[in-house]
């Protein structure tokens, strides 16, 4: 008997490690495509996001996983429990709250047209009509074009830098994507320009389950800790030190 109650004693703790071990992963899901907000570079993930999360998770003493997924797969994983979070410079949009909750916007963003350098023909967004216009499929820029500018023609792609090469060889007139990635892209590609009026206004938000409030409210608080302490504000400077 006392054999029996060692043994059940030793199942219980070894049960009791496993569980605070898994507690201590926070699976997240993300689209590494996207600089300077998630991408690889000399095959290490870096950029605004991945740093962010990765402060997030050692305020909350919490060890990040990541998991990679196709943009549009991320809120699906998210929903089916393959994920506890997805953090991929995701728009909050009234659409998307439907389904998962978000955090408080993290950044402010919005959408922007890129174009040649040399193109005469696209000066503000009107000009997008009749256009051949590169989106990454399952991102805001393809229902803001539908709703606002119906007459360019969409030409979706599956990755964001594919968007841009559209554009780089002609392909496409111009290429809707978020700021933070325009300015990036143009900042290296010579011979490309981002149009000065931004198209929307938007804010970048963590996604997480509606059935983990108390994760949701974690995460929040981990940011508001992160920006008391000026960590915040020097990822902001490291990664967006002169975007418009």
């Amino acid at each position: 008997m006392t054999l029996r109650r060692h043994l059940l004693a030793l199942a219980l703790l070894s049960s009791t490690a496993l569980g605070a071990h898994a507690q201590a992963v926070l699976k997240v899901a993300t689209d590494a495509t996207f600089p300077p907000m998630e991408f690889f570079e000399n095959n290490q993930r870096t950029g605004f996001d991945t740093e962010l999360v990765e402060a997030i998770g050692k305020q909350m003493g919490r060890k990040i996983e990541w998991v990679d997924i196709d943009f549009k797969g991320l809120i699906p994983a998210l929903v089916s429990k393959r994920v506890d979070m997805a953090v991929s410079a995701i728009y909050i949009t009234d659409e998307r709250k439907k389904v998962v909750d978000f955090t408080e916007p993290y950044y402010a963003g919005g959408l922007v047209a890129m174009v040649k350098a040399d193109n005469a023909t696209i000066k503000g967004p009107a000009d997008l009509a009749g256009k051949k216009v590169s989106v990454q499929v399952g991102t805001k820029s393809v229902s803001y074009l539908k709703e606002a500018h119906p007459k360019a023609q969409l030409v979706e792609v599956e990755k964001n830098q594919e968007m841009f090469n559209l554009v780089d060889i002609g392909r496409s007139d111009a290429a809707v994507t978020g700021k933070p990635a325009a300015y990036q892209y143009v900042r290296t590609r010579p011979g490309l320009k981002v149009l000065p009026e931004q198209l929307t206004t938007e804010e970048y938000g963590m996604a997480l389950r509606k059935d983990s409030p108390e994760l949701t409210k974690a995460v929040n608080e981990a940011i508001a800790m992160l920006k008391a302490n000026g960590s915040y504000a020097a990822i902001v400077k490291k990664w967006f030190p002169a975007t418009p």
